[in-house]
């Protein structure tokens, strides 16, 4: 491995658990990929991605639950917009989570601490966040306040976002796809990018974007093979 200062780093095996793609594309060579080229990652399909808004408050929501869910007018036309025609609607469904539900020691004594999370396009859909990210927060925030935080406005101590060219450009999703490859038929488990790379011998993948896929159990799942098939892992621990 030849890390960002030059130095170089000797290893017979390399686990990576950055977002498949990008490592293939970026970390690994075009000469040493022979299935996992550019053309192929480029044309794949990908997941949609997420705005994200976190914020506290200055006083508790005892009322509130631990995750609301807020569905938008729509529903499969939406989905169509996120999905087929890359395009940033207007209206959205938002996940509210609140975890000082049920750990209060997550804000000041108190107070509440919020991400709200709205499913929208990777950047193939060529939305300018840098110009989007405030008025969509802003109507996030307009649409808890007519539904489930009144006064909402009044009472943000702490206000952060998440877009989706951030999910690139700081945590190395490639188009910003926060699940990674789409999982439709043909990028499905087996399809995905191995846990044992096809690509070099000693490199292994875990993680959403390889096999079996993303969401909770699909991660545990990546790293509980990986555990099995890296040589001499039964000796070792892993998290």
């Amino acid at each position: 491995m030849r890390l960002a200062s030059g130095e170089r780093i000797a290893a017979d095996i390399v686990v990576c658990n950055a977002d498949s793609a990008n490592a293939y594309r970026r970390l690994l060579p075009a000469e040493h990929r022979r299935r996992w080229t550019d053309r192929r990652i480029e044309r794949a399909r990908y997941s949609m991605s997420l705005f994200v808004w976190y914020f506290g408050t200055r006083r508790q929501h005892p009322d509130l639950a631990q995750h609301t869910i807020l569905l938008g007018p729509r529903y499969r036309e939406l989905l169509t917009d996120i999905f087929d025609r890359h395009r940033l609607a207007q209206d959205f469904s938002v996940y509210l989570h609140r975890p000082t539900a049920t750990d209060p020691g997550l804000a000041p004594c108190g107070r509440d601490t919020f991400y709200a999370l709205a499913p929208v396009p990777h950047l193939g859909s060529g939305t300018d966040w840098q110009r989007e990210a405030e008025p969509f927060r802003q109507a996030v925030q307009r649409r808890l306040e007519e539904t489930v935080l009144p006064g909402l406005g009044e009472e943000i101590t702490a206000s952060m976002v998440l877009t989706p060219q951030q999910f690139q450009d700081e945590l190395g999703s490639f188009r910003g796809a926060a699940f990674g490859l789409a999982p439709v038929l043909q990028q499905s488990a087996w399809f995905r990018p191995h846990n044992r790379s096809e690509e070099l011998d000693g490199l292994f993948l875990v993680g959403a974007g390889t096999h079996p896929g993303a969401g909770l159990p699909g991660v545990l799942s990546s790293a509980r093979m990986l555990d099995g098939m890296v040589p001499h892992g039964s000796e070792h621990a892993w998290a």
